[in-house]
This record gives structure tokens, C-alpha cells and sequence, in this order.
């Protein structure tokens, strides 16, 4: 059985403060991408010399760190610890989406891993109860079980649907193959709330958000990478109507009017996107 995991976008992202446990609460919104990685998992037979096992294999973009340390593997163990009947399987993780690059592709592998395993073998656990092993493996990861666009608050974990649509435009994605340290960029950012809620303006055209919606990453990441800054800049100066850092980056979107993305032509390591 295969699930393609997808991306998102963070649409504004303020840092409110830093909590007693050391995390930050945050607020912003979650949007889906259609940018997919692809996980499998097949039952190893009972017979199989590797049956006492998980078998885990990955293809596509090289993920950093070590291959025991793979969140779909940690998902994978989460759920085995509770529900000990869930066979050994073969585990196939392919890679299109860039790690370390603001747009939750490791968190979306690992919460499509629980949701795989759910189905597969028939857990028959509710979302709420998928959420709560979501976020066992990061903050990030309780969005991916419900895939909707979404007003995130605390760590990112306490979430409130939103009805944003945004399929009348297009977005390019930019990865420049730079990769930000998220614990470098939190301790860069001086927490405070912003005087308007970021739920606020993503209901407002999104032609106005250029002037109010800001990611509070953006100041120190564009400080020491200036070329992640001239993206930006780039996306603003051929139409984009709203252009950002997403998460604490590097990626950088920008949305356009539907399908009215540039050709733009970027530095042979950088990766583009285009979602129509």
C-alpha cells in the first residue's frame, strides 16, 4: 500500500513567546502543497528471513542524518509499542521533496506513515487519536492528519480550520539548497505578538497581504543569507502578489494570479515548484 505525503506552506508566521519547556508558541496558518514524496509499506511474510524485522529502504533525495533516526521508522515504532500485532513490513520512502527546507516534507513522511499503518492494518483510530501520536514526533506533524487548511497556534499543534481557498491562483516554490538551522533561527527572533492576528488577514484579499502578513524568520535568515532575500525580492518584482518564507525557510513561495507563474531562471542548485 503507497500514500503520497504531501508539503505546505506556512502563510505568516508570528513567534508569540518562549514557554517554561522551552518550545515557542507560534501562530500561523498551515496550507497544503501538491509537492508528494511516497511511502509504502508491504508485510514481509512470515517465512521471510527478515520477518523478525523492520526492512526500511529510501530513493530520491538524500535525507541528512542517520537512516535509524527516519521519522517514518519512529512512527512505525510508535504505533508497533502499542499495537504489538502489527507485522514486520517492508518500508519504501521516496524523496522529492527537499529536507530542510521549510515546507514539512519529514513531518508529512512520518504522519502518512501513521495514517498508513492505520489503514493498512486496520487500527481503526480516530483522528484526534492520530494526532496525538503525530505529535509525538514534532510539532509540525498533527496538520498532516487532517490536510486542511488551518489557523496553528501553541507549538503548532492546536489547530483551527480555516475555509482559505486558494486554488484561483498558482504558487512557484524556491529551494535554494540552503539548509537553516530551526533552533539557530528561534534563538535569532525576539518574541512578541503581532497587533493583528495572522487569521485575521489571510481572510483578507490576498492582494493585501504583501503590507501586514510578515514571518517573523524572515529578518534573521535574510540578514545571514542574503541570497535567500533576493528570491523573494525576485518573485515580488515578476508579479507575485504575495511572496514569503516558509517556516523558518530556506524555501521561498510565491503566489501568482492563476497560471501566471514567470519563467524565472535561478542558480543551478536552486530547485523550483510550480503548483497550477
Amino acid at each position: 500500500m503507497v500514500l503520497f505525503s504531501n508539503c505546505k506552506i506556512n502563510i505568516g508566521l508570528n513567534i508569540i513567546l518562549k514557554r517554561a519547556d522551552s518550545y515557542h508558541d507560534i501562530e500561523t496558518v498551515f496550507y497544503p502543497m501538491h509537492w508528494y514524496d511516497a511511502v509504502e509499506i508491504v508485510p514481509l511474510p512470515d517465512n521471510n528471513a527478515l520477518s523478525a524485522s523492520l526492512h526500511f529502504t529510501q530513493s530520491g533525495l538524500l535525507i541528512p542524518g542517520k537512516e535509524a533516526d527516519n521519522i517514518c521508522l519512529k512512527a512505525y515504532k510508535i504505533l508497533k509499542k502499542d499495537f504489538p500485532g502489527i507485522p514486520p513490513v517492508n518500508m519504501h520512502l521516496h524523496k522529492t521533496i527537499p529536507a530542510g527546507a521549510g515546507l514539512g516534507g519529514g513531518s508529512a513522511n512520518g504522519a502518512f506513515t501513521l495514517l498508513l499503518i492505520n489503514k493498512k492494518f486496520n487500527l481503526n483510530l480516530s483522528s484526534e487519536q492520530l494526532i496525538q501520536y503525530a505529535l509525538q514526533l514534532g510539532s509540525d506533524c498533527p496538520f498532516f492528519i487532517n490536510n486542511q487548511p488551518c489557523y496553528a497556534m501553541e507549538r503548532g499543534e492546536k489547530m483551527e480550520m480555516l475555509a482559505l481557498n486558494l486554488s484561483s491562483h498558482s504558487f512557484l516554490i524556491v529551494y535554494p539548497a540552503i539548509h537553516i538551522n530551526t533552533a539557530w533561527a528561534f534563538s535569532r527572533v525576539t518574541p512578541a505578538r503581532s497587533p493583528k492576528p495572522v487569521k485575521t488577514i489571510v481572510q483578507q484579499p490576498v492582494e493585501t497581504w504583501k503590507d501586514e502578513l510578515v514571518n517573523d524568520f524572515e529578518l534573521p535568515v535574510f540578514s545571514q543569507y542574503p541570497q535567500i532575500a533576493q528570491i523573494k525580492k525576485s518573485l515580488y518584482d515578476n508579479g507575485a502578489l504575495y511572496a514569503s518564507l516558509s517556516g523558518s525557510g530556506s524555501s521561498v513561495y510565491g503566489i501568482f494570479s492563476k497560471n501566471k507563474v514567470p519563467d524565472l531562471k535561478w542558480d543551478k542548485n536552486y530547485t523550483q515548484k510550480i503548483i497550477q
